[in-house]
C-alpha cells in the first residue's frame, strides 16, 4: 500500500490525481492532493483534494452530495501522479456533467494530419 511518504510531491506540496470510474474506466476529473488530503482520503474512503482557487481541503461530496467511494489507488511509476478509481454517488463535475471532460476539442486527426 502507498502512503504519503511514498508520493513525490511538487514544490507546492502537491501532486496531480486523475479520478476514474471504477465501473466504466472513465475519467472523471482531475484533481490536486497535499499530503493531509491524500491522508483524508486514505483514511475516510472518500476523495478529499486540496483546492488551488481557494486554498483549502476539499471533500469531494460534502455540499453536493456526490460523494466518490475509493476502491483503489495507486501511484504512476514515478509517484508523481496518482489514480483513483471511485464509485460515485452522482456528477464528477460542479456542472453537474458526470464527468469533467465532457467539452470535446474540434481536433482532426485524420491520417492526412498525421506528422511522420
Amino acid at each position: 500500500m502507498i502512503t504519503a511518504d511514498d508520493i513525490h510531491w511538487d514544490d507546492r506540496g502537491l501532486c496531480p490525481c486523475i479520478v476514474q470510474d471504477y465501473y466504466t474506466k472513465r475519467v472523471l476529473t482531475l484533481a490536486y492532493m497535499n499530503r493531509e488530503s491524500f491522508n483524508i482520503t486514505l483514511e475516510k474512503g472518500l476523495t478529499c483534494f486540496w483546492s488551488r482557487s481557494r486554498k483549502e481541503l476539499w471533500l469531494k461530496g460534502a455540499t453536493s452530495g456526490n460523494y466518490q467511494h475509493v476502491v483503489r489507488m495507486e501511484a504512476d511509476c514515478d509517484a508523481d501522479a496518482i489514480l483513483v478509481q471511485v464509485i460515485k454517488d452522482g456528477p464528477a463535475c460542479h456542472l453537474g456533467h458526470d464527468s469533467c471532460f465532457d467539452t470535446e476539442l474540434n481536433m482532426d486527426f485524420s491520417k492526412e494530419n498525421k506528422h511522420e
